[in-house]
């Protein structure tokens, strides 16, 4: 059995003592004592230390910065985003080297933790008493430590892998900004070399202007002498000519007196053999037309009084129009009634129809060209002078694709660009002015032809529309025409 001396003893534990002090020189930690550590079973940590506030982790720090940064983005230039990501990017790989470095030392801890552990061990096996139990103390310290090491690196790993994400995530958003620094440095360049180009080009359209205006100045003393002498030529020409100027005036004068003299007369002439021609028709003709020839009224053929003609419902009729009597006449394609309402087109022409009846044929005509109504003229110019291009007025449709048809009241738009036929917010038609598109004053069967109006807006569609005076009815077809006429299209009836 081996006595061990106080002495002996005293000087392990010293020697003890110096190799913990030696070990642990090496070791940062957080402050100069043991933290008061619990085990529990199976050496689990119970109460753990309170993490110092004043020292904030990484993932906060990082987290914190990201905030700041999608804050601001809004409010910062492109510029200033840049250097902010090459800011935030350097502090990126900062923390990814300050992240290397922490590795390496939690690395060196372990060693570390690993050697004072043995140490221990080793020193408990030749401890007794009071000082074995100081000693497996300070082992099971040594062993929590290592468990927080432990848990502490695993945190660092998840850390470090949000850290590497930030990092190439700063890196993209730095090229992309670099990006449009230079995309916006070139347009900016662009926008100064054209408006240099500009500013020269002012510049010297400045200068030729001085220089014309210059000219101009020197030049209207000579000016001025040149419109001087030729008025005083023009004047010692008329007082040198002046019976050869009234003579001629005085001829021009007598010679227009003669032209209208003559117009007239001619067209005196041209009513007399008018009037004798249908006399002389009437006389064979058991059918007469009745009717103001005027625009706005209705032409009606019906028999004679006089003349045993046939029932007018059994006979065929086929309406013309005509620059003359003598001329050559032109078919109005669907005038196939015993009545016509003539239209906007008809004015200045002479109208005829041709009776079919038993076999025979009758023609009546009227007794001069159609005339304009009054004050259609002056509510055209009126719609046309409006700011509104529209033109608005109340319809009632009578047809619909050549059926009758039984409505309320709609509203008929004619516009620049188009024609629209609606009623509140349901639409029936509308299209643009097109080669398809007809419209013209009715041909067929119609309760009030003269203020019936006929419009095919495309083909497969048509209607009748009737519309409250004749007024509106000429006026909508003549805007429209003009509307069309406008955009190249030349609205007519249909096979005109």
């Amino acid at each position: 059995m081996t006595k061990v001396c106080p002495e002996m003893q005293e000087k392990k534990v010293c020697e003890a003592v110096v190799v913990v002090e030696a070990i642990s020189a090496d070791v940062s930690f957080a402050s100069n004592q043991f933290p008061s550590y619990k085990l529990g079973p199976d050496d689990q940590i119970v109460d753990e230390p309170k993490e110092n506030e004043k020292h904030p982790s990484v993932k906060d720090v990082v987290d914190k910065e990201t905030g700041d940064l999608s804050d601001q983005h809004k409010r910062l230039s492109v510029r200033d985003l840049a250097c902010k990501f090459d800011k935030n990017l350097a502090a990126a790989a900062k923390l990814v080297d300050e992240a290397k470095l922490s590795e390496v030392t939690s690395l060196e801890g372990h060693v570390m933790l690993k050697k004072l552990r043995d140490a221990l061990e080793s020193m408990r096996g030749r401890m007794d008493g009071r000082n074995k139990e100081a000693v497996e103390k300070a082992i099971s310290m040594v062993e929590a430590l290592a468990v927080k090491l432990t848990q502490h690196e695993g945190v660092f790993i998840q850390e470090k892998t949000e850290v590497k994400k930030l990092a190439s995530f700063l890196k993209q958003a730095s090229e992309d900004a670099k990006k449009l620094v230079n995309q916006e440095r070139s347009f900016a360049c662009a926008e100064i070399d054209s408006a240099r180009t500009l500013v020269m080009r002012l510049g010297g359209a400045f200068e030729e202007q001085e220089l014309c205006s210059k000219a101009s100045r020197a030049q209207e003393p000579n000016v001025e002498k040149l419109v001087e002498e030729v008025q005083e030529a023009r004047r010692i020409k008329r007082m040198h000519q002046p019976t050869k100027v009234m003579g001629m005036q005085h001829e021009l004068h007598d010679l227009k007196s003669q032209i209208q003299e003559k117009s007239a007369y001619s067209i005196k002439l041209q009513r007399e053999i008018a009037i004798i021609k249908r006399a002389e028709g009437s006389k064979s003709c058991p059918y007469v037309l009745d009717g103001a020839q005027t625009l706005g009224s209705c032409l009606k053929i019906h028999a004679s009084s006089d003349s045993n003609a046939s029932d007018i419902s059994k006979c065929s009729f086929q309406w013309y129009r005509a620059a003359s009597e003598s001329s050559r006449r032109e078919a109005i394609s669907g005038a196939n009634q015993s009545v016509y309402a003539p239209e906007p087109y008809d004015v200045g022409r002479v109208i005829q129809a041709d009776i079919l009846c038993n076999g025979q044929k009758f023609t009546v005509t009227t007794e001069g060209p159609i005339n304009t109504a009054s004050g259609l003229q002056s509510r055209v110019e009126s719609l046309m002078r409006k700011s509104n291009s529209e033109f608005t007025v109340m319809v009632v449709i009578s047809q619909m694709n050549g059926q009758d048809h039984v409505s309320r009241s709609h509203v008929f738009t004619v516009g620049k660009a188009r024609v629209k036929l609606s009623r509140g917010w349901i639409t029936k038609a509308r299209e643009i002015y097109s080669n398809s598109m007809q419209l013209c004053g009715v041909r067929g069967n119609a309760n009030a032809p003269a203020k019936a109006l006929f419009w095919q807006p495309r083909k497969g569609l048509s209607f009748l529309l009737t519309f409250e005076s004749e007024q509106e009815r000429n006026a909508a077809i003549v805007l429209s025409r003009k509307y069309a006429y406008d955009c190249n299209v030349t609205l007519v009836g249909p096979d005109d």
